[in-house]
């Protein structure tokens, strides 16, 4: 970045000389198994109320379009499928996250890029390319504006995948440098989500509409819409009026730029439980100690959970009322882990939080932060869970940093099916499944992304299926190991 060249206009640069052929094996793969998970909760997510809502509202899916909606039924305009895919992609809260983003980074990116990828016919390669400059912006706009940011108030989920979205969109289009610079100026000044809005409709929402935002903004900045080029560093721009002065850092925006690229950070991690991320570490504590013990929910007398502060604050909610509170609650969560042995989707259905022993569980339950860590601490995702026993023992187990299923991609392809295959048969007739990931794990290969489109939808013609046994033995694990997996 030359000393006087606008920052639009120097990301816009670096966007648009990310190719797929330039992109390393493990990369590749981050993107391919990103785009998966992704597409997967979207169809376990396409189901829930506020999609459901969502569809329903006047001005909303009104008409026919060339994008499909996943696991429902129809095509829509390329910004309704955004929209309404990108809140289904958020639904269940069960999509992959970043450390670095403190948030999730392929659900902003996913349902705007699927859409315009159908609507223009590009190919799935074309796809793969602009989810990783996506995520590539993302995390460098992360890195300069975390963690004050984060503790402010806002979801970089939506306020900084806005802006990565815009970014993607304009790399899928071929815009010229000047043109994805627009587009990263109009997704400035549609940039929004706060934290407040966690546990209810609207945190989902916030992913559809930064989807939404960010493709409309390519899409102006194509026909020549006009934007400021200082939208993020003017007095009145995107950092100061955020972050507010002395608290960010707009040099790491570039430093070190794609020298390796953020998709091969190993703080990128797809979840095992449909929850808040900021949860996972206590739920993991409390599923060891639960396993090292042999507890039960009637051996409990009382128990102490100790997140690490941040992870807290958006996840102290002693007594969720809802299935979407219950996601940010890390009291119900551990509760659930300790008298179940499992976090799973089915412990978010209606009803499922006010059942009576796991209520009256929650009334022996006393969350704080952690006395040991603060903002400072190099481990940020961390947790202690203590139980004390009818008998008079007291019992600990502490996680020092873990996120979702650990720093990491899943342990093996068949955990990666498994999880899409869970998810998948929410909306998705049974039969269907196997081979639908077969075609998504090769997606990278894809000439014809409506094809795909038409595979995810519920009213789509039958196709071969491939078996489970295939899927998990000789299909589709052993081909994504083949092709993309790297540990």
């Amino acid at each position: 970045m030359t000393d006087n060249e606008p920052i639009a206009l120097g990301l816009a640069r670096r966007i648009r000389a990310i190719q797929a052929k330039d992109l390393t094996q493990k990369s590749r793969s981050r993107a391919v198994i990103g785009i998966v998970d992704t597409i997967g909760v979207t169809l376990a997510g396409s189901g829930e109320d506020c999609v459901r809502i969502l569809k329903a509202t006047p001005g909303i899916a009104d008409a026919p379009g060339p994008s499909a909606l996943m696991g429902g039924e129809g095509r829509v305009s390329m910004l309704d499928a955004a929209l309404i895919n990108g809140t289904a992609s958020h639904a269940l809260d069960y999509d992959d996250f970043s450390a670095v983003l403190g948030g999730h980074q392929s659900v902003p990116l996913v349902a705007p890029l699927f859409a315009l990828a159908e609507a223009e016919e590009k190919s799935g390669t074309d796809l793969v390319a602009a989810y990783a400059a996506g995520v590539e912006i993302e995390s460098r706009l992360a890195r300069a504006v975390h963690w004050h940011h984060y503790d402010k108030g806002w979801h970089p989920t939506a306020t900084l995948g806005t802006i990565a979205a815009a970014g993607a969109c304009a790399h899928m289009m071929g815009l010229d440098d000047e043109r994805t610079a627009a587009a990263l100026s109009i997704a400035v000044s549609q940039s929004a989500g706060v934290k407040a809005n966690f546990g209810t409709m609207t945190k989902p929402l916030h992913v559809g509409l930064c989807g939404r935002a960010g493709l409309f903004s390519a899409l102006l900045a194509r026909q020549g819409f006009t934007a400021s080029a200082e939208a993020f560093e003017h007095r009145q721009g995107f950092f100061e009026v955020f972050n507010g002065a002395g608290k960010y850092d707009a040099a790491r925006l570039f430093d070190g730029w794609g020298a390796p690229m953020e998709l091969e950070d190993d703080g990128l991690a797809l979840k095992l439980w449909p929850c808040c991320g900021s949860a996972h570490a206590a739920i993991a504590a409390a599923l060891e100690l639960r396993k090292a013990e042999s507890l039960t929910a009637e051996d409990i007398d009382a128990i102490e959970v100790m997140p690490h502060p941040r992870r807290l604050r958006h996840t102290d909610t002693p007594r969720p009322r809802t299935p979407l509170e219950g996601k940010f609650s890390v009291q119900y969560v551990v509760a659930r882990a300790l008298a179940d042995g499992a976090v799973s989707l089915r412990h978010f259905e209606p009803d499922a939080v006010t059942e009576p022993r796991i209520v009256a569980l929650l009334e022996r339950l006393e969350a704080r932060g952690h006395p040991e860590m603060d903002d400072t601490t190099a481990s940020q995702w961390a947790a202690e869970v203590v139980v004390r026993t009818k008998d008079g023992r007291t019992l600990s187990h502490r996680i020092d940093d873990l996120m979702a299923g650990g720093r990491t991609m899943p342990a093996s392809p068949a955990s990666l099916f498994d999880k899409f295959e869970d998810c998948a048969e929410r909306a998705l007739p049974s039969d269907r499944v196997a081979a639908l990931f077969e075609r998504l794990e090769t997606i990278d290969t894809v000439k014809d992304m409506a094809a795909v489109g038409r595979m995810l939808m519920a009213a789509a013609a039958p196709v071969k299926p491939a078996s489970r046994p295939q899927a998990l033995k000789g299909g589709q694990a052993d081909h994504l190991a083949e092709t993309h997996w790297v540990p």
